[in-house]
């Protein structure tokens, strides 16, 4: 198994190393974008040889600081919003990852506009009037809404979390989406957020260990939500409503920016979400 790369038509970089998708995508003069490029071809061929000898480390509740850089991300991301809650550095993977090789691009040569996206958890840089247009999408691939950012915003990160994505989940959330300052910070709040959308002991609600359907998961025996029957609104609504308080909690400490909760087709948004989120067909995204 080695690290492939390709040049898609469109221009945009993707790169692919066992679980690791990346997508990346460069605003520059072609010599510019060519060393960004290879910038991030060189980093990520090390990434997963970093990674897997810290694993166990890194599957473990929050404690000692791990040695790598991208695991230092990732311990350093879920420390900064875990507030008393159960975390593994794994919440913030896909972000830290994503965070990284955009450091190495920057490192590398100056970007006007630069994103790397690790499976819809986006790291993103803007020099001064840039902007960044993006999707608000469900786990289930349907649109809630469109924001755009803009240089001088903050925001270096969007990450999407919620029960039926690529990781497990406590929660019932159809999806959460943050906007924070980074990446990896996004990653583990979206976790900790769609986390918090929950109606525990609810009878719509199939639970099982995380260990049973995958054996050596961080989250353990801790039980994971793997099916969710139709709500009615009024649950709909109390669960999403544990969700606000745990994003406006981390927006309080200046953890994260936004977010935007969905359920069953109905929303809410925290925060200054950019230029708002516009609501797109069924979708009811209110701000709270």
């Amino acid at each position: 198994m080695v690290p492939v790369a390709a040049l898609l038509a469109d221009g945009r970089l993707h790169l692919q190393h066992g679980p690791i998708d990346l997508v990346i995508g460069v605003e520059a003069q072609d010599d510019a974008r060519s060393k960004a490029y290879r910038a991030a071809r060189d980093r990520f061929a090390t990434v997963l040889d970093e990674l897997v000898p810290e694993l166990p480390v890194l599957r473990a509740p929050l404690g000692g600081v791990p040695q790598g850089l991208i695991a230092r991300r990732m311990h350093r991301a879920c420390m900064g919003v875990a507030q008393g809650d159960f975390i593994t550095p794994m919440a913030a993977v896909a972000g830290s990852v994503a965070d990284e090789v955009l450091a190495a691009m920057l490192a590398a040569v100056p970007l006007a506009r630069a994103h790397v996206n690790n499976g819809g958890d986006i790291a993103l840089h803007l020099a001064p009037g840039a902007d960044y247009r993006a999707a608000i999408a469900g786990l289930d691939g349907q649109l809630a809404g469109r924001i755009t950012l803009h240089a001088g915003q903050g925001i270096g990160g969007i990450a999407t979390s919620g029960q039926g994505g690529r990781s497990l989940s406590l929660g019932i959330a159809s999806s959460v989406t943050v906007l924070a300052r980074d990446a990896a910070t996004a990653d583990a709040a979206a976790t900790l957020i769609a986390n918090a959308v929950d109606l525990p002991g609810h009878p719509a609600i199939t639970r099982r260990p995380a260990r049973d359907i995958f054996p050596d998961s961080d989250l353990g025996a801790r039980m994971v939500v793997t099916d969710v029957a139709p709500l009615p609104p009024a649950d709909i609504a109390r669960a999403l409503s544990q969700g606000v308080t745990r994003a406006q909690a981390m927006i309080a400490t200046g953890a994260i920016a936004a977010a935007a909760l969905v359920l069953q087709g109905q929303g809410v948004t925290v925060g200054e979400f950019a230029d708002g989120a516009t609501a797109l067909k069924e979708r009811s995204l209110q701000h709270a």
